[in-house]
């Protein structure tokens, strides 16, 4: 059992919304193209802020709670690659100038963390009184992974998703950025600049990579704080690994291929605990020091699987998955057919 003490509940919410406010200062108060050298910096920072966390907890509460926030994080971590490819897509999509798009991820990445305690809190809840929602959530992880082995090529639709169709239809848009304000005047009426729309996308397809990453931590602990922490962590750094990695993504072409192994590995995880607990005790579970080992040697094979691949091809590139986002095409399809009809 780990013992998570009242005062480090406390400490930790604090802490994470100072980090969050620094951030914010550094973020908006100048409005800047971050270049490679202040986005390593940072890097490091929240990647030792992370790790330092975790050596913390470990004294605090013991090695288990340890070894899981250190699972939980790695998971939550290497989810969020994917994220960025997203954003990627997202800024390109719309023209977002690179000054505007530190600002945008960072209240992104707020959103994201509020939407996630949201769900962490539900999952909480449904684990401790649903025995089954082991069971649940690694059908979902299976599911996923399949369906990200199934469209590992796609590209996702992201600035035409439902929101920001209907957004575009109910809102007056400029076409301006107007400085990087949401709302504005032009021609005497009050107007949205793309960059709400690109909060909506973001916001939007975030909703989505929550419903994998939940269940995945879900899978490495059951512990309310560690899966709380371990997203907290892996979302502060997420906006200055943007800008250091932006250029390294299309390089990971396997990148796809090995969450899915990741997600299903969890899955597994997932389903044997299930029966351990309600089948028979004898069914084995996964430890989660093995859990973490796996996960670190999935990603350790798969950068350096896709390095090699990019060396011998050039000319491949990796793209962002598109599992839960929408299909524009399929929706033509259905579309020329009732026309046809």
């Amino acid at each position: 059992m780990i013992d998570i003490p009242g005062w480090l509940w406390a400490a930790t919410i604090v802490f994470i919304v100072a980090l969050f406010a620094f951030d914010l200062v550094v973020a908006v108060r100048r409005p800047h193209a971050v270049h490679l050298r202040e986005a390593t910096f940072w890097s490091v920072f929240y990647i030792a802020v992370a790790v330092g966390f975790g050596f913390v907890l470990w004294a605090v509460s013991g090695h288990e709670a340890g070894t899981e926030y250190f699972a939980g994080w790695v998971v939550e971590k290497s989810l969020s690659v994917d994220n960025l490819f997203v954003f990627v897509i997202i800024f390109a999509r719309f023209s977002v100038p690179q000054e505007y798009q530190q600002k945008v991820l960072l209240f992104g990445i707020a959103g994201a963390l509020i939407l996630r305690t949201v769900l962490i809190a539900i999952g909480s809840a449904a684990v401790s009184a649903f025995s089954w929602t082991f069971l649940f959530f690694g059908l979902v992880l299976l599911w996923t992974a399949i369906q990200l082995i199934r469209h590992r090529n796609d590209e996702p639709d992201v600035d035409d998703n439902f929101l920001v169709r209907n957004a575009r239809k109910v809102l007056p848009v400029t076409d301006d950025f107007h400085g990087g304000r949401l709302l504005t005047h032009e021609n005497g009426r009050r107007v949205v600049t793309p960059l709400l729309l690109v909060f909506i996308a973001i916001g939007s397809t975030d909703v989505l990579f929550a419903l994998d990453s939940i269940p995945a931590v879900f899978g490495v602990t059951s512990e309310p704080f560690i899966v709380f922490t371990a997203n907290a962590f892996a979302l502060l750094g997420l906006r200055a690994l943007f800008f250091l990695v932006e250029g390294l993504l299309e390089r990971l072409v396997y990148l796809s291929i090995g969450l899915s192994v990741i997600l299903a590995f969890i899955a597994v995880k997932l389903l044997l605990h299930f029966a351990h607990e309600d089948v028979s005790t004898s069914v084995p579970e996964i430890p989660t020091p093995l859990s973490l080992s796996v996960i670190l040697g999935i990603l350790a094979v798969t950068a350096v699987a896709s390095l090699l691949r990019v060396r011998a091809h050039p000319e491949e590139k990796a793209r962002a998955h598109a599992v839960t986002i929408r299909s524009r095409t399929h929706e033509t399809e259905q579309t020329e057919t009732e026309a046809a009809k």
